[in-house]
């Protein structure tokens, strides 16, 4: 007897046990593990949702209102670190839709960092003087709903962009000897194929003023088995870092922790971004508890990010105010390398902008005044003149 369960094709003998999360996708373990299988069987519409979770009247409505906006998209892997029931599950808040979604707010922007205003070429964001942003796909795995790029991926069809537009990025990255940093992005390209990003990746390579190369992408939490060694050995081959997209503790399992070890062991570093959103991941605990769980896995944490005001974010984002409460609850309270930097992506193309807590009271004299970790305070010889100091 053979049994055809979406675009699989399964055999009694092929059955799995029931124990197992792949039980409720009629598939093996071993297809379970294999990152293609993950993707073909990405939780897509709302028949889809409603065969794991259980929705409320609000999410099976926006589902089926949300027309060209960005699709609903959830690996089998993701959708299981999910509690099915809960509709206040923090991860489920970043992936099924609510009907927020589809209001527009003050200062909110279909392009709010003004990317397409810095496209150099297509695909290719030039804003800072040394570094560009080389958008090489719309295809994700997850579509996450505080996406900045909403606008470009996966409601027009996902696809991986025509070798034509690589070259004519490479070709303008050639042609200007100060981009020296290059942030590969989409869409996510690790859902391109080993030998697509080799190729893509021994291009860049061989510009010479191209010193420092990044992959950046959510596919390590939201699809683990995609990490292979293959993979690795093809982003070693090229020395290129892998920044990867981490919102909540709860992503840190066991899949990810062997994915983590590949990716060190093979000698490729790691660093890692998070968006602060509302209900999500902006309690202290929640986000020391990632900040020191990813470097458990040898990921050095990089940027806690202010959530982009794209379309129908407000219902995600937080006030600033609390995300500055957040690093003043790390800031000597864990260890400095658990510490990323707080930025807000400027609306309109301004770039980063880190916030810091006040550190600096003021001054007295020639000594500044200082606030620690505990809310002391701390005095700092610093003459604002040293002409006429004797030694």
């Amino acid at each position: 007897m053979v049994e055809v369960i979406d675009t699989l094709v399964v055999t009694d003998d092929e059955r799995p046990p029931s124990s197992g999360p792949w039980a409720a996708y009629g598939a093996s373990a071993a297809q379970w593990d294999d990152w293609k299988w993950q993707l073909r069987n990405r939780i897509r519409d709302l028949a889809g949702l409603e065969r794991v979770f259980t929705l409320t009247d609000a999410e099976r409505e926006v589902v089926a209102r949300i027309g060209g906006r960005l699709p609903v998209g959830i690996t089998p892997y993701y959708a299981s670190l999910i509690d099915p029931t809960d509709p206040d599950d923090p991860i489920r808040k970043t992936v099924i839709p609510l009907a927020s979604e589809l209001l527009v707010g003050p200062g909110e922007y279909v392009d709010p960092l003004g990317e397409d205003h810095d496209s150099a070429v297509p695909g290719l964001v030039h804003r800072y003087p040394d570094r560009v942003l080389f958008l090489v796909t719309n295809f994700c795995a997850v579509y996450c709903r505080y996406c900045t790029r909403a606008r470009l991926v996966g409601h027009t069809g996902e696809f991986h962009f025509s070798l034509t537009q690589h070259k004519a990025a490479i070709d303008y990255i050639a042609a200007h000897p100060e981009i020296r940093d290059v942030l590969i992005s989409g869409g996510d390209p690790l859902t391109m194929a080993d030998d697509k990003l080799d190729q893509l990746l021994g291009a860049l390579r061989a510009i010479p003023h191209v010193e420092f190369v990044r992959v950046g992408s959510k596919v390590p939490a939201v699809m683990p088995q995609r990490v292979t060694t293959e993979l690795v050995r093809v982003l070693r081959k090229h020395r290129a870092w892998l920044s990867l997209h981490a919102m909540h503790p709860r992503e840190l399992t066991p899949e990810f922790r062997a994915m983590a070890d590949r990716v060190a062991d093979g000698g490729v570093p790691m660093g890692s971004q998070t968006v602060l959103l509302e209900g999500v991941n902006d309690e202290l605990p929640v986000m020391k508890s990632l900040m020191q769980g990813l470097l458990t896995c040898r990921i050095r944490p990089y940027y806690i990010y202010q959530c982009d005001p794209i379309h129908g974010s407000a219902h995600l984002r937080t006030t600033v105010s609390k995300g500055l409460e957040i690093i003043s609850g790390l800031r000597g309270h864990t260890t400095g390398y658990a510490v990323p930097a707080y930025v807000v992506d400027a609306p309109g193309g301004g770039g980063k902008i880190q916030l810091l807590p006040d550190a600096i009271i003021g001054r007295d004299g020639d000594d500044i005044l200082l606030r620690n970790f505990e809310g002391g305070t701390y005095r700092y010889h610093d003459p604002e003149s040293t002409v006429g100091m004797t030694l």
